[in-house]
């Protein structure tokens, strides 16, 4: 009975060895296995799958994904080729500082110049502040990643201009500087390594801030977001859920929102955050003079009514536009005739 006893301790620990050498097994046995045909038709097909999943998570993919991008206070500094400079630089008037910020902000796109891969997408699709969409509602079919990347830096010139013309007209039509002398301004804004149209507004309020002795922000930190066209109009942008967002993270707690945005912003603000739904530059100076003040009662937030009625407004506008430019034309090809014959 005892010799019985021993031969099963035996068996237990020769059993156990043989276990421990199993675990302890290397990546080059298990290949050995492989080479040598040793491995079960269950493990191999388990290999080869989990292999498949990692080339599958590494082809490219056809979305493009939108993230949270950075901001950038208009009223400081921004390294440009590895020199500081000032986002906005006045000449041949007086400037003033302020001690609050006024933060562009922007998104961060993946897919757009270079096709983003399966694995970013699952990443995506898990993280909640991100959006998927199909790579050819950011870039458009046919277009290359040069004609892309050339477009939006194209896009920012514009912004830059506009949001200075808009701005020296502004202070001269409203008499907010005494003596303003608005032919001998020269404004260079350096937007660092963004592009898009969407910082007009805020490259107008900034340069707006700088020509004035009134400190507008009251020394709070100040975001927002819109196109700024020749007509002072605020437009709208893509991606405002995901600049809120940047926004709210960089320490802003109001946010200055299109109106043809509206139907985007309600019920997507962070917490700790403000919207001021604005549908032209009057409307965003007076919003960020009063934010500044404390005086924020009368301050409109997004709402459907507001986005319909600002949506109603931008289409109006549109169809004035398209037919006073086909009245233009048919008067110029009238011309045109009259002087042939």
């Amino acid at each position: 009975m005892s010799e019985k006893s021993h031969d099963d301790d035996a068996n237990s620990l020769t059993a156990a060895r043989n276990s421990e050498r199993t675990i302890r097994r290397g990546p080059l046995a298990w290949a050995r296995d492989v080479v040598h045909g040793r491995m079960s038709a269950r493990y191999l097909m388990g290999a080869v799958f989990a292999a498949l999943c990692v080339v599958a998570l590494c082809i490219p993919s056809p979305y493009a994904l939108r993230y949270p991008g950075g901001t950038l206070n208009v009223l400081g500094d921004v390294t440009d080729q590895g020199t500081s400079k000032k986002v906005i630089d006045i000449e041949g008037a007086p400037t003033y500082d302020d001690s609050g910020k006024l933060l562009m902000t922007t998104v961060l796109v993946a897919g757009a110049v270079s096709p983003a891969q399966n694995w970013e997408a699952l990443a995506a699709y898990v993280n909640k502040d991100s959006v998927i969409m199909p790579r050819e509602a950011v870039v458009p079919y046919g277009t290359s990643s040069d004609d892309y990347e050339s477009q939006s830096t194209d896009q920012m010139t514009s912004a830059e201009d506009s949001a200075s013309t808009n701005a020296i007209q502004y202070v001269s039509a409203h008499n907010l500087v005494a003596g303003f002398d608005a032919s001998a301004v020269h404004i260079t804004v350096t937007p660092g390594d963004v592009g898009g149209p969407s910082a007009g507004l805020m490259y107008t309020l900034g340069i707006i801030d700088k020509l004035t002795p009134q400190s507008e922000s009251g020394g709070l930190t100040i975001a927002g977001t819109g196109t700024m066209e020749s007509d002072g109009t605020v437009g709208a942008i893509g991606g405002i859920r995901q600049k809120m967002i940047g926004a709210k993270r960089d320490g802003a707690t109001w946010f200055l929102a299109p109106a043809t945005n509206c139907d985007e912003v309600v019920g997507h603000v962070p917490d700790g955050m403000r919207d001021v739904a604005v549908a032209n530059l009057d409307e965003a100076y007076q919003a960020l003079v009063a934010i500044g003040s404390g005086d924020t009662d009368g301050l409109q937030q997004c709402t459907a009514q507001i986005y319909e009625q600002a949506t109603a407004a931008a289409s109006a506008s549109e169809s004035a536009s398209s037919a006073s430019e086909s009245a233009s034309d048919s008067s110029s090809s009238s011309s045109s005739s009259s002087s042939a014959s």
